[in-house]
């Protein structure tokens, strides 16, 4: 792309939702899903600044978004991109949000992620997918005031991930894997969600998270269900969290009883997740999911998707800012 087209043009990119932890890989692991996204649109600007010009959308609480770009996760990333590159121009952006806020979709990842997508394709010479990582977790530290890729990592490379302090390891993903996603119209925001986590655990809770950790792992390697039927247990936050969402214990048993092979919280909650050995079977769960919500009288969204979930992509370069 020419530096004119460059500077007169909008990039526009795409960031899937994505459930965090996948409950035994608390900061470890994540996955994409089709379902929700967010999307923002970035032109080259010839001063070395980041600005957002708007934020919309249809998702409650969008006005308590900063348009601030040290504020927002968004702008965050993409003046840590500039100021590692030594960029001379800046980035302007619009974010339309898609996902909702305090959903534990990876909302905020989002943001930052289909930003620096959108305005690595404006770059002379853009970088690989795994050179945005540290500029993203700069990013989502905005909003959950720490460091972690296990929303980020799965957006920028799609399927599952293994979010590392450095570095994306995309693991293998049996093709058989689909996955429930059900978000109750609530807010759980990542700093309160993660202050329950701050009591000392006992040294025998590690030790059965990391042997079901293993097993999970263990089993998307050589595709065994079993071993990820037994590996999908968190010991370590899911009963810390839990109080935190009302009507857990009933859509976990709602899942588990229709057919998942495990259940847990997506990301912080207060969305929660179910994998499945097929489509119809992640179907009829998430319908018994959403129902369980409803008995406690709490509306809900449902999404299934291949837990094989899709990675941001550019929309469009050079895109009319109406298309925003």
């Amino acid at each position: 792309m020419s530096d004119m087209n460059a500077s007169a043009g909008w990039s526009r990119a795409f960031a899937p939702a994505s459930v965090g932890n996948i409950g035994v890989g608390f900061d470890l692991l994540g996955h994409s899903i089709d379902g929700p996204r967010d999307e923002v649109s970035a032109r080259r600007i010839d001063e070395p600044a980041v600005r957002i010009l708007r934020i919309n959308g249809n998702v409650p609480g969008i006005e308590q978004l900063p348009l601030d770009a040290e504020a927002n996760t968004a702008g965050r990333a993409l003046i840590a991109l500039c100021e590692s590159l030594g960029l001379a121009h800046g980035f302007e952006l619009m974010i339309h949000k898609g996902i909702a806020l305090g959903s534990g979709l990876g909302g905020s990842a989002a943001s930052c992620v289909a930003a620096l997508v959108a305005a690595n394709a404006l770059l002379d010479q853009p970088l690989p997918r795994e050179a945005l990582y540290p500029f993203a977790l700069d990013g989502e530290s905005a909003s959950s005031g720490s460091r972690h890729g296990d929303n980020v990592a799965p957006m920028l490379l799609g399927g599952v991930v293994m979010a590392l302090e450095n570095r994306m390891i995309q693991l293998p993903t049996p093709e058989w894997l689909w996955c429930a996603v059900v978000h109750p119209d609530q807010v759980l925001h990542t700093r309160r969600a993660r202050e329950v986590l701050q009591a000392p655990y006992a040294l025998h809770e590690a030790v059965t998270q990391s042997q079901h950790l293993a097993q999970f792992l263990t089993g998307l390697q050589t595709n065994d269900r079993e071993l990820i039927r037994n590996g999908l247990h968190d010991v370590l936050v899911e009963a810390r969290r839990a109080p935190l969402i009302p009507g857990f214990g009933a859509v976990k048993a709602a899942a588990l009883d229709n057919g998942s092979l495990g259940t847990s919280i997506s990301g912080a909650g207060p969305s929660m997740f179910a994998w499945c050995d097929s489509r119809d079977v992640a179907e009829r769960v998430g319908d018994a999911m959403q129902q369980a919500f409803a008995d406690a009288g709490i509306d809900a969204h449902r999404y299934v998707s291949p837990v094989a979930g899709p990675r941001a992509e550019c929309l469009s370069a050079n895109a009319a800012e109406d298309d925003a």
